[in-house]
């Protein structure tokens, strides 16, 4: 499923609609979706290099706004929809383990989040749920957001044929290589976050 998901995420790049795909995939991603932005990122800035910043632009504000949605799923809808997103991720039973790095970490835990290919999504839920400061979790978000998608779209824009080679070269290699991140992300979290906590109240 997550192979045909990948593959139909990246024909996106092929049509005259993939900024929107990519703006809609970064939104998505932020809160439910399970695949990142990234590997459809650096598809269509190899296509259109003069453009890589604008795509990064268009895929951070969108992941932002994404995390907003998580933030106000985790604030206002936590015990419905939040509990099911995170029992898909398997992060929910781990809950009081994950409050407990926001109560260590506050709003550092979602720039990391952000930074990685630990999933997002569990900490902009998290961060509503535990009402992190609002304006701290945006500021905290663009910071990990933006960092990650404009490195990776700064090395297309400023190095030009000298990265965009080596990408088109070893690109399949690198997006499998992404993918075993984005499991291992998911494989961390499991080991941070211990093997206690208390899910969130159906009720909450």
């Amino acid at each position: 499923m997550v192979k045909s998901l990948y593959d139909w995420m990246l024909r996106w790049a092929e049509t005259p609609y993939g900024s929107w795909a990519l703006g809609l995939l970064a939104f998505a991603e932020s809160s439910f979706f399970p695949l990142p932005p990234d590997p459809l990122l650096i598809a269509l800035a190899l296509g259109a290099p003069e453009k890589a910043l604008w795509f990064a632009l268009i895929c951070s504000v969108a992941s932002v706004a994404g995390g907003i949605l998580g933030y106000l799923i985790g604030m206002g809808l936590m015990g419905t929809v939040g509990s099911r997103i995170l029992r898909f991720y398997g992060a929910e039973s781990k809950w009081e383990s994950i409050k407990r790095l926001f109560d260590r970490y506050d709003a550092w835990a979602v720039v990391i989040a952000g930074f990685t290919p630990i999933p997002y999504k569990i900490f902009t839920i998290a961060a509503g749920a535990f009402r992190i400061r609002f304006g701290t979790f945006v500021i905290a978000s663009i910071i990990g957001r933006a960092g990650r998608f404009f490195l990776v779209a700064g090395l297309i824009y400023f190095y030009g044929e000298v990265i965009r080679a080596f990408i088109d070269r070893y690109f399949n290699l690198l997006s499998v290589a992404f993918i075993v991140l984005l499991v291992l992300g998911f494989l961390l979290v499991k080991l941070a976050l211990g093997r206690h906590g208390k899910a969130p109240s159906e009720s909450s």
